[in-house]
């Protein structure tokens, strides 16, 4: 990339991250619709798909984008938080927005967001900034479709001045409890309220406590809903070299040897809520059906970058951005259903505010050591107060400390390695880096891997 624009970028970053932080909102829409009525509402220059819930939005969001490219749609995405660098987050043509781009979005909304902020006690958090900057490039490319990922919640997101033709609700779990809350059925209604009057809903299985509040925002807006395990679901899956290989039930019709080249039932699940949100977009149906070669194309070209992502082999070493014990548990049963690692050691880094020990917990019965570590992130864990959560779970032959990320991933593949068996190969061990998405961005830089 150019230095020069790379400058100009962290220019932009550094101005940006003088406002509220993206975890810290105000429940209004106030200054956001101010911001896109003086932008003349670019959120409305195009259809939108829009992504809630918990655990697999942003995969879901990027499946969306890749079969909707892949059925020569030119499409917009955004979602967050990025991984390595800000402009993963929009994305125009299945690919990265450039720092140049970027740069020009921000200064071609900056003057608006000023008058915004002079009329408003409460200036525009980041998330609303970088909101308004994706909607006006998306505007000015222009795109045939925005595919838009909720930053946090659903009624009150920035994102929500967008009224999506069809709304996706992945499954809602517990996370930021310290804005959502921790009642179940208040995080669901809260997330239903992207869902908006004659849409089209795809929602995937939710827990019992979620379902009625998602369903009677359904019913109080009119919309249609298809629901995972009912109207489309996954029928089979096999594992595969570099993913897994599906058979999707979608809402028209049945689709065969799909490759997937994502690791994990939830993706597979993800698969196939992104099928039939792409479907209801086309208006698919019982007697229409998507052309199955494109979306076997489609599907076979997604990238989810920080996903179960293979960064290193011998020893192997994967990533992955699980933040909760929700997105731990299926990380889990990944590792055991789908790898067969003769030891795996765990490098986890974890942001205070996360449920560290759900996590460590969900991680336990497939982790042989665990190597605890920090990011960068001035919310990060301290790795002793870290061993103390894993102590209890673990026992203390089980954990290593060390406060260095790159050191401790050294330490981590030297574990892997070590077998007690001198005529045993050291082959078949693995490392699994994880905990936390500004863990699993700062790792795939280590291993040399560009933004994506």
């Amino acid at each position: 990339m150019d230095p020069a624009a790379l400058h100009e970028l962290r220019v932009v970053e550094a101005e940006l991250n003088e406002r509220w932080p993206e975890t810290k909102i105000e429940p209004s829409l106030d200054r956001m619709r101010a911001l896109t009525d003086l932008l003349a509402e670019p959120q409305r220059g195009y259809p939108v798909v829009h992504i809630a819930g918990t655990n697999g939005k942003s995969s879901t969001t990027r499946i969306i984008d890749a079969l909707l490219t892949g059925l020569e749609l030119r499409t917009g995405r955004y979602t967050s938080p990025h991984l390595q660098l800000a402009t993963e987050r929009i994305g125009v043509d299945g690919a990265p927005i450039s720092p140049e781009g970027y740069v020009e979005a921000y200064r071609d909304v900056a003057p608006y967001v000023s008058i915004v902020d002079s009329q408003n006690d409460v200036k525009m958090s980041k998330f609303e900034v970088l909101t308004g900057m994706a909607f006006a490039a998306f505007a000015e490319a222009p795109v045939d479709v925005g595919v838009v990922e909720v930053g946090l919640g659903g009624s009150w997101d920035a994102t929500n001045v967008a009224d999506a033709n069809v709304a996706v609700i992945c499954p809602v779990a517990l996370d930021h409890a310290e804005y959502l809350g921790t009642d179940l059925a208040g995080i669901a209604r809260e997330k239903a309220g992207i869902i908006k009057p004659d849409s089209v809903v795809i929602m995937a299985s939710q827990p019992a406590e979620a379902q009625p509040e998602i369903m009677n925002r359904i019913a109080e807006v009119d919309a249609t809903v298809a629901r995972d395990g009912q109207e489309f679901g996954v029928l089979e899956r096999t594992v595969a070299v570099g993913g897994q290989l599906l058979k999707l039930q979608g809402l028209g019709g049945v689709y065969d040897e799909i490759f997937l080249p994502l690791h994990g039932e939830h993706q597979a699940r993800n698969a196939a809520l992104a099928l039939a949100a792409v479907e209801a977009f086309f208006g698919a149906g019982a007697d229409r059906q998507l052309d199955v070669e494109r979306v076997r194309s489609g599907f076979a070209s997604v990238i989810v970058p920080g996903r179960l992502e293979r960064v290193r082999a011998a020893p192997t070493v994967l990533v992955d951005a699980a933040h909760n014990p929700h997105g731990a548990r299926a990380l889990a049963d990944a590792l055991s259903s789908e790898f067969s690692f003769r030891k795996l050691v765990a490098v986890i880094g974890v942001l205070g505010d996360k449920d560290a020990r759900g996590i460590l917990a969900e991680l336990e019965p497939v982790v042989e050591e665990l190597v605890l570590t920090r990011n960068s992130s001035p919310r990060s864990m301290d790795p002793d107060e870290l061993a103390g959560v894993a102590l209890e779970i673990f026992g203390q032959d089980r954990i290593m400390v060390e406060p260095r990320l790159d050191n401790a991933v050294e330490q981590a593949i030297q574990l892997a390695e070590e077998t007690d068996d001198p005529g045993e190969s050291v082959s078949g061990g693995g490392v699994v880096i994880t905990g936390s998405v500004v863990t699993a961005g700062e790792a795939r830089a280590l291993f040399g891997k560009e933004p994506a």
